[in-house]
């Protein structure tokens, strides 16, 4: 806890942390007291832009004006004078690329979303070239149009002029991070963590800085890059919320997540469900290369000492569901789908792949699509979501078996989180799945725990891990209960939908 002295000359204790939540569906702003429990929250939804087919986009402004007005009205609903917050952590989606003016702070063109597929083509002409091989030794990542550096080349040669301007450093590249810190601090910092630099693929992970080779066979300049730090630092300082804050804790979502529920150790897994689905394995200070196409990332680096994760990324979890209520209106929200799974004993033989933007890990095929095998004229609405919400476990178990193939131990138990987290009807498919216990928190918004244990660490609101809240306290935990042979049956449905949807 830290004092300083108020406007009124009294010592005001620093108490709380705020956590900015910039996700791609939503913006989110959750104040936390020392015992890391939320005391006062706001969320606002974003639009989502789709010019093309396979096409994803976000307005940049819109972005900010939301974050900008959740933090301001999570602190006025707390009640607590804007003195007390020791902190900022920020949280965001990460590979969304963002191109600004530097002497204005605009951005030339809406940022290109990590679901977006428009540079699949340059990335095939990459990889005929030979380049993933190299990509995969620095950056632990594929040539795939998710990461961030084909989108910033994309952007820098549609906009008019704009590669000659990022040439002479009158243009700034990040992802949402970057950009809302440079938002909060007036323009004064341009930086950025190590887990979303990691993501961009010009980052070499092990030697921890940008490879200049990558930047310049990616066609990226290096004046447009950030600094990279510690996930707990002292980034920068904001004034718009009242007094002067530090903001000091950054990460990428996936990677806040793991924070947040508390993964520290080696062989520890969690699996968030928002708009994609993302599983990390903890692998300690070993940055290990997967053989089944999972990727090597940054966990988090603190005091100059990274952890690795092993990752497996779903492109389509609740994007599926918003997918039901927004495009083909068969729910009204997404909380109907539990209702709907739990009305029907099966899904009838029905099996959504949702390759609406390609599928991702293990499959890595940019050009497969979304596809619904097994319809009959018995299938209806409610084998339709609960087919949705199978997906996700299924797809997950893609994700554990091939971390599994690549020599991890089968984990005690997968801790899970995100909005989806809360239905209990999927969490205890995902046991029965996974034949694995599911350790559901009290919380599931782990993305915004984690930022505000990154900033309480960087601000000294704790001190270290061992003294951060056990955010797991509370909640629940789903054991499997399925038939092998009905567990088996289901699987193999799901793996002969997967071979007739892949290209």
């Amino acid at each position: 806890m830290r004092w300083h002295g108020s406007a009124s000359w009294r010592a005001v204790a620093t108490d709380h942390i705020l956590a900015i939540d910039q996700g791609t569906t939503s913006s989110r702003a959750i104040l936390f007291d020392a015992a890391a429990r939320p005391v006062a929250s706001a969320q606002a939804e974003l639009t989502q832009h789709y010019p093309q087919p396979g096409w994803v986009e976000h307005d940049a402004e819109e972005i900010w004006a939301g974050v900008l007005s959740t933090a301001r009205e999570a602190i006025a609903n707390s009640g607590i004078s804007p003195e007390r917050i020791a902190g900022i952590g920020i949280t965001n989606q990460r590979e969304t690329a963002l191109v600004w003016d530097r002497a204005s702070g605009a951005p030339i063109h809406r940022a290109v979303v990590w679901q977006d597929r428009r540079t699949a083509e340059v990335c095939d002409a990459l990889k005929a070239q030979g380049l993933e091989t190299l990509v995969r030794q620095r950056t632990g990542l594929l040539l795939d149009p998710y990461f961030s550096a084909t989108k910033v080349a994309w952007i820098l040669d549609q906009v008019p002029g704009a590669r000659d301007r990022a040439e002479r450093g009158e243009l700034a590249f990040g992802t949402i991070d970057s950009f809302l810190l440079w938002r909060l601090t007036g323009g004064a910092v341009h930086a950025t963590d190590v887990t979303n630099a990691s993501r961009t693929l010009l980052y070499d992970i092990r030697a921890n800085r940008w490879d200049e080779e990558l930047c310049a066979r990616l066609r990226v300049p290096a004046a447009m890059l950030p600094d990279v730090r510690d996930n707990a630092s002292a980034f920068g300082m904001t004034t718009l919320f009242g007094p002067p804050i530090p903001i000091t804790g950054m990460a990428g979502d996936q990677q806040a997540a793991l924070f947040g529920q508390g993964c520290f150790a080696p062989g520890m897994v969690k699996s968030t469900y928002g708009t994609g689905c993302f599983m990390l394995l903890n692998t300690g200070d070993e940055a290990v290369a997967s053989n089944r196409r999972l990727l090597t990332t940054p966990a988090y680096r603190l005091d100059g000492r990274t952890a690795y994760a092993l990752e497996g990324s779903i492109f389509i979890a609740g994007a599926a569901v918003k997918w039901l209520r927004d495009g083909l209106g068969v729910i009204a929200d997404a909380a109907q789908t539990h209702s709907l799974a739990t009305r029907v004993p099966d899904s009838h033989g029905v099996y959504l792949v949702p390759a609406f933007v390609g599928l991702g890990a293990p499959h890595w095929d940019s050009g497969a699509r979304g596809a619904i095998h097994g319809l009959t004229l018995g299938a209806g609405a409610a084998h339709l979501a609960r087919a949705a919400l199978e997906a996700v476990a299924y797809q997950t178990l893609d994700l554990l078996e091939a971390m599994r193939a690549d020599g991890a131990a089968p984990p005690a138990a997968i801790r899970v989180d995100g909005g989806m987290a809360a239905n209990d009807w999927l969490c205890q498919f995902l046991a029965d799945i996974l034949m694995v216990p599911v350790e559901r928190p009290a919380d599931v918004e782990a993305t915004a725990v984690g930022a505000a244990f990154l900033a309480g660490l960087g601000t000294g609101l704790w001190r270290g891990l061992d003294d951060l809240p056990d955010s797991c306290a509370g909640g629940d935990t789903f054991r499997p209960r399925m038939e092998a042979a009905q567990r088996n049956a289901l699987i193999a449905g799901w793996q002969d939908a997967v071979r007739r949807t892949l290209r």
